[in-house]
């Protein structure tokens, strides 16, 4: 916590800011490596306490005592909508189940604004209380957030209704976390998608290590899984088809892929995604 760091990377960095309380700016290419070879960085920014106060309060009135991963996506593209690469103050945030989620609204609030760090209201470590989020300012605007401003913001990600037809499924942006692939394989287990959909996971290559030595994806292959190591499905060719529709339950990646290659998208939950994947078409639990 509080440790100076220099990282690329929008949602690594919004993510080692807000949820590590390290401290770092948005370092494009070669920044980040002159601060290694350094060992300095600019004292401007978010290095400097006075700059990491919030400047824009977002109220949240959603009831939900369990909240759903894509609760966390929503709320993220509309911070990053509303914030631009104002430091944002997240208050009535229900607590996340683990620091995946988080990672997920930081990821989003990055696609769709420039943000670098938000702080949530008895969550995140540099906002125990609004008056500590804010350093004992006011904000400068205030917005509020309902279950519908959610749902809106959600529905906006997929191109195709329920129903469509399937072409591949794609997890894991930011990259998948060992967590988060302890709740995808009992998934696959028990959907035992068998339409031969490719189901592409972006991991990094440590977690993928890792399952392999725990013989976690043993058998996997039958079911369409396909790990894909230190990079992402919607910035390079590594999908075998582009000209159909894949689902996620990313919002990163639904914001990017139909630019970056193409192709038609349906977001959802991540059970959705493997239930559909066994279907051969889009399935909503909300359908």
């Amino acid at each position: 916590f509080g440790q100076q760091i220099a990282w690329g990377e929008s949602n690594a960095i919004v993510f080692a800011n807000s949820v590590i309380g390290a401290r770092t700016n948005r370092y494009g290419d070669f920044i980040d490596l002159c601060c290694a070879m350094t060992g300095r960085a600019p004292a401007w920014g978010l290095h400097l306490s006075e700059n990491r106060r919030g400047r824009i309060l977002f109220e949240l009135d959603v009831p939900d005592s369990e909240p759903s991963d894509s609760l966390f996506v929503g709320v993220g593209l509309l911070i990053g909508q509303a914030s631009g690469d104002r430091v944002s103050v997240i208050a009535g945030l229900p607590r996340p189940r683990d620091e995946d989620q988080l990672k997920a609204l930081g990821a989003a609030a990055a696609t769709t604004g420039a943000v670098a760090l938000f702080h949530a209201v008895g969550i995140t470590p540099e906002a125990m209380t609004l008056d500590e989020a804010f350093q004992g300012h006011a904000p400068d605007e205030t917005i509020r957030i309902t279950r519908a401003d959610i749902d809106h913001a959600l529905a906006r990600l997929s191109t195709v209704p329920d129903g469509a037809p399937l072409a591949a499924v794609s997890l894991g942006t930011p990259h998948f976390s060992h967590e988060e692939w302890m709740r995808l394989l009992p998934l696959l287990r028990e959907a035992a998608p068998g339409r031969r959909i490719p189901i592409y996971v972006n991991t990094g290559r440590a977690t993928l290590t890792r399952l392999q030595e725990e013989g976690a994806l043993a058998g996997m292959e039958a079911f369409g899984l396909i790990p894909v190591a230190d990079t992402c499905t919607y910035v390079t060719s590594i999908l075998e088809r582009l000209d159909g529709v894949v689902m996620t339950n990313s919002g990163k990646w639904a914001h990017y892929a139909p630019g970056n290659i193409g192709v038609s998208v349906a977001f959802a939950e991540m059970r959705d995604c493997i239930r559909s994947a066994a279907a051969g078409h889009v399935v909503r639990s909300a359908s």
